[in-house]
């Protein structure tokens, strides 16, 4: 009896693996007979598992059914599902942090030792920064704009804009971004003839969804780009262009994500796009990425700043003589 449990927790490790199994491939695997897997599929299919017969190739697939059956997990799986849940509890995604503990703590309960220590290991060796508390979004809300991505379905949502006040507004859904600890839709507006990005947290869709719609090339050819771009630029009250004399690939690990938008110019520069609320932020974030640099677009305060600067700079790897 011991040793038929295993076999049918070692073939269902294996209908897990890969989406389809041919009987022989199955036998050969697990050292029996092909009336031996027969046998055993019936017994998953007793305790729960829909496990479907592929016709004409004498195959196997595990399917979806109407429960969720237990999980068999290797090693590396565990520890990432133990790490995601435990990322989740203090996640971005309203009505998450309950379910997401109560995942946790089942899990934990069955890790074996070793994996035990490594979870506890990573646990205790790990602080968390950055723990302000920032704008949740409900997950009924993600799941339906991403029902709408999918079906290439006409979005209305009422949106709570904190310039445009409450509105109601219709739109062709491309793709949800998860941009720091925001979400973001990216969508085409066919009321303004562009593309425009709405925070999740302050949508509420309405039902049902409009008509169908065919989809759109994304914008400028990568959505996360664009987005970045609105981000970091165009959502300021100052902005800032400057020419980099470094190839892209030599500045792009200097440049976060959202602090500003990197295009190629050719082999030996770059442009970098920043925005911030005063001069002053532009002049830390242009120079921070360490890297010469020239102003193609910016306000006449920059030029001011980075003078300013340069003089500070200056002044203290070379002081002017004080009189005696």
């Amino acid at each position: 009896m011991l040793e038929t449990s295993a076999r049918l927790l070692r073939l269902l490790s294996l209908l897990q693996a890969h989406r389809e199994w041919s009987g022989a491939d199955l036998a050969g695997r697990l050292g029996v007979t092909t009336r031996t897997v027969r046998r055993d599929v019936g017994r998953l299919r007793e305790l729960g598992y829909p496990v479907h017969a592929v016709q004409g190739t004498a195959g196997y697939r595990l399917g979806a059914g109407a429960a969720l059956p237990p999980l068999l997990l290797d090693d590396e799986e565990a520890v990432a599902v133990v790490v995601g849940l435990r990322t989740a509890t203090a996640g971005s995604v309203a009505g998450m942090e309950e379910p997401s503990l109560r995942a946790l703590t089942k899990l934990e309960q069955v890790l074996p030792s070793r994996l035990r220590y490594r979870v506890q290991a990573l646990q205790e060796a790990t602080v968390r920064a950055g723990t302000a508390p920032g704008p949740q979004v409900a997950a009924d809300t993600l799941v339906a704009v991403a029902d709408a991505c999918r079906r290439h379905e006409r979005l209305r949502f009422d949106y709570s804009s904190p310039r445009g006040g409450e509105s109601v507004r219709t739109v062709e859904p491309h793709r949800l971004v998860s941009f720091g600890r925001r979400w973001y839709l990216v969508a085409w507006d066919p009321d303004r003839g562009d593309w425009r990005s709405f925070r999740a947290d302050r949508m509420s869709p309405r039902s049902p969804n409009g008509p169908r719609f065919v989809p759109r090339e994304p914008p400028e050819g990568d959505v996360v780009a664009w987005l970045s771009r609105q981000l970091s630029a165009r959502t300021w009250p100052v902005r800032a262009t400057v020419r980099l004399h470094e190839p892209v690939e030599a500045v792009a690990d200097r440049v976060w994500p959202g602090m500003g938008v990197l295009e190629a110019v050719d082999d030996t520069a770059c442009r970098l796009t920043v925005g911030a609320d005063d001069p002053a932020d532009l002049l830390w974030m242009v120079t921070s990425v360490d890297a010469d640099f020239t102003l193609l677009d910016a306000p006449p305060e920059l030029a001011d700043a980075l003078r300013r600067q340069a003089r500070r700079c200056s002044d203290a790897v070379s002081p002017p003589a004080r009189p005696a």
